[in-house]
């Protein structure tokens, strides 16, 4: 048994359940009991204590889309690139890096895209992988990282046209073995979605056949009208909107993630909200692509579940945060909107999302539910509970204050030490590699 207490116990119960100095037990991978300190002691005096010195007990985040494949990027100077529009972008950094990436890249994007998350108090992630280097192989090596370091997963593998028939018939195979494979396992620390790329890489034929082949009871995660290179090629080669192709060709429903949804029409959030599908705002990543702002506040407002991401930009939710607040409020040219939208994506949006996937309940610290606890060194100057919580978060904290990470019930980083492995020698190892790929990137 693990008893983290001694902190301000925010349980994002159904309540909003609060205690100034809590504690949670956590025993067989769940919360067992919520309490004050004293009294959890009192009552489990065998248990081992994560001390929490004060700070802010949460349940663990969650990120409800990134992409494993960047974390070769962070510094990386491309000679010639200097892109203009969103498409060059995509052609002259991401696809560029994921062409040449193989699986042993794959597994150490994976070691440090998880690591950072853990530091950050991301206890679960949904990653939308490519590797058009060496796709076959690639989404079972991300989740042998995830279970070494003991992180919670849904994985996919993002199917294309871009490179041609052979690497797109070898991604929706990678997609189809992965999603039986995580279906007989039928763990809930891994799961398993069918990934596509934007529908203007996508043929209709290439869509006809994945929905033919997808296995039933998986979903799609897929980029929706990220850039109007999107809605351009709906329009100019079908005569649709990229929505409205998407629903004709059967992708949309209540197992699909909509990443981005940023060009979109009062029609097509309205098939949106009709086929139950989970839009997943990325506002940083929009930004620094200059491809717009999700319409947030309108979807918010026509019950579109909506929860919030990184596009691998950062691994620090409470930074996404932030950003989403900001742009929604310079958006609207209102300082009093996004607020309420933003803190429920990320608090109650990706909560719900995590529902239709796993079986035990996350983002949030009650009995039954998942024990992933993030543990935040956030001493308050000001008045802290319930009813203020987000304002603390929005303006007070960040994902490096985190001191402790537990997930399904094991200490992963305790004292910002991490437990689950070496980090010097994984460090080690990525340096190697990265600086061979980048070599070949700029031959």
């Amino acid at each position: 048994m693990l008893l983290i207490g001694n902190g301000k116990l925010l349980t994002r119960d159904a309540e909003g359940t609060y205690f100034e100095n809590g504690a949670v037990l956590c025993e067989g991978g769940r919360i067992a009991d919520v309490g004050e300190t004293w009294a959890l002691k009192k009552r489990y005096p065998r248990a081992e204590f994560l001390d929490a010195r004060g700070g802010v007990i949460m349940p663990g985040l969650i990120n409800a889309h990134s992409h494993i494949y960047s974390a070769f990027a962070r510094g990386l100077s491309i000679k010639g690139y200097n892109p203009t529009n969103f498409y060059e972008i995509l052609d002259g950094m991401w696809w560029n890096i994921d062409r040449h990436l193989d699986v042993e890249g794959t597994r150490y994007s994976a070691y440090q895209t998880y690591i950072d998350s853990i530091k950050n108090g991301v206890t679960t992630l949904y990653d939308h992988h490519a590797s058009y280097g060496e796709i076959e192989g690639s989404l079972f090596a991300i989740a042998d990282v995830a279970r070494e370091l003991g992180v919670r997963t849904c994985l996919c593998y993002e199917v294309s046209d871009r490179d041609g028939r052979e690497k797109r018939d070898a991604a929706i195979r990678e997609n189809v073995s992965f999603i039986r494979y995580a279906q007989n396992e039928n763990s809930d620390m891994i799961k398993a979605m069918f990934g596509l790329h934007a529908a203007f890489t996508l043929s209709d034929k290439t869509l006809e056949k994945c929905a033919a082949e997808k296995p039933a009871g998986a979903g799609f995660h897929i980029h929706v009208a990220e850039g109007m290179d999107d809605v351009y090629d709906s329009l100019r080669n079908f005569g649709k909107r990229t929505v409205n192709r998407l629903f004709d060709m059967g992708i949309l429903g209540e197992k699909t993630i909509a990443g981005h949804c940023i060009h979109m029409s009062p029609a097509e959030m309205e098939i949106l909200r009709a086929t139950d599908t989970m839009v997943v705002n990325n506002p940083e990543s929009n930004m620094s692509n200059a491809v717009g702002c999700s319409p947030v506040l309108q979807m918010y407002a026509k019950g579109i579940l909506l929860g919030l991401g990184t596009d691998a930009y950062t691994n620090d939710m409470l930074e996404s945060l932030k950003a989403a607040n900001c742009i929604q409020k310079h958006n609207a040219c209102l300082p009093n909107v996004g607020w309420n939208e933003v803190t429920s994506m990320l608090f109650t949006g990706n909560r719900r999302i995590g529902a239709r996937f796993f079986e035990a309940p996350l983002g949030e610290l009650s009995v039954g539910a998942a024990a992933d606890v993030a543990v935040f060194d956030y001493k308050t100057y000001t008045p802290f509970g319930s009813d203020n919580a987000d304002g603390h978060i929005m303006f007070g904290m960040s994902g490096k204050q985190c001191i402790h990470t537990v997930v399904n019930g094991r200490v992963l980083m305790k004292d910002r030490q991490l437990l689950c492995c070496d980090e010097d020698a994984v460090n080690a190892k990525t340096l190697e590699l990265t600086a061979k790929l980048w070599k070949q990137l700029n031959r």
